[in-house]
C-alpha cells in the first residue's frame, strides 16, 4: 500500500480550506495535515508541521504567497510547495516561481488534475498550468534571441511539448513507449542543452522560443 501524502493548506479564505478538506476527506491517497489561514500563522507553525506538500493562495493579507515562500523555503530547503491561483494573478506566478515554488495550478481545476499535480510535485517533479501558460508567451513575445537557440531532436521537442502540457514522467514514458528513466534521461539532456537551472527555466525557455504548443490551452 502506498504511503498516503501529506498536504498542508495556506489560505485566507475559510471556505475555500473547508471545500478542499472535503474533497480530500473522501481520498484514500493523500490527507490534509493541517491548514493556516495566513502566511504569518504558517511560519510561526513551520517547525512543528510534517507535511509532503504545501498548497500555497498567493494573494494573502499580511505576508502574501511569494513571501511566505520565500522564508519558509529558507527555514526549510526541501520543502515542496504548489500554488493554487487565479486568473488574474499571471503576473505573480514568475515571482513565485522564482521564490522556489514547484509549480502553480488553478483553484478551480478538476479534482484529478488538483491529485495529479500534488503527485507529481510530490514525486520531485514540477506542475504548470496549461491554462495559465499563454501569460508566459504573451510575457516574452519578441523577446526570443534566435542565435541562442540549441539544436534539439525530435524526440526531445516531444518530451519538451509533453512538459509543457503538465504531463508527469510517467504519463510521458506511456505516451512515447518510453521508460520512466529515459524520460529523465531527456529531461537532463534539455536542461544542459539550453543552459536551463530547472525545468521552470527550461519552459520559459521553450515559451520564448515557441518550441512548445499552448494554443489550446485556454487564457485569461
Amino acid at each position: 500500500m502506498k504511503n498516503i501524502i501529506k498536504v498542508f493548506i495556506v489560505d485566507d479564505h475559510e471556505i475555500f480550506r473547508n471545500g478542499l478538506k472535503m474533497i480530500f476527506n473522501k481520498s484514500r491517497e493523500m490527507e490534509i495535515v493541517g491548514e493556516a489561514d495566513s502566511g504569518e500563522q504558517f511560519l510561526n507553525l513551520l517547525d512543528t508541521i510534517n507535511t509532503d506538500v504545501v498548497l500555497m493562495d498567493i494573494k494573502m493579507g499580511g505576508i502574501n504567497g511569494i513571501e511566505t515562500t520565500r522564508r519558509a523555503l529558507q527555514q526549510k530547503p526541501d520543502l515542496k510547495i504548489l500554488v493554487l491561483s487565479t486568473f488574474g494573478e499571471e503576473e505573480f506566478l514568475e515571482q513565485i516561481l522564482q521564490a522556489g515554488a514547484k509549480g502553480f495550478t488553478l483553484k478551480n481545476v478538476l479534482k484529478e488534475t488538483l491529485f495529479n499535480a500534488i503527485r507529481m510535485i510530490h514525486e520531485g517533479q514540477n506542475y504548470f498550468s496549461p491554462e495559465l501558460l499563454p501569460y508566459f508567451t504573451r510575457r516574452f513575445m519578441g523577446k526570443e534571441n534566435q542565435s541562442d537557440k540549441v539544436d534539439l531532436t525530435d524526440r526531445e521537442l516531444e518530451v519538451l511539448d509533453l512538459i509543457g502540457k503538465g504531463l508527469s514522467n510517467e504519463e510521458i514514458a506511456e505516451k512515447l513507449f518510453i521508460s520512466k528513466r529515459t524520460v529523465d534521461t531527456h529531461k537532463n539532456n534539455l536542461i544542459s542543452k539550453t543552459g536551463s537551472k530547472n525545468i521552470v527555466s527550461l519552459l520559459i525557455y521553450a515559451i520564448k522560443h515557441q518550441l512548445i504548443n499552448i494554443d489550446d490551452a485556454p487564457s485569461s
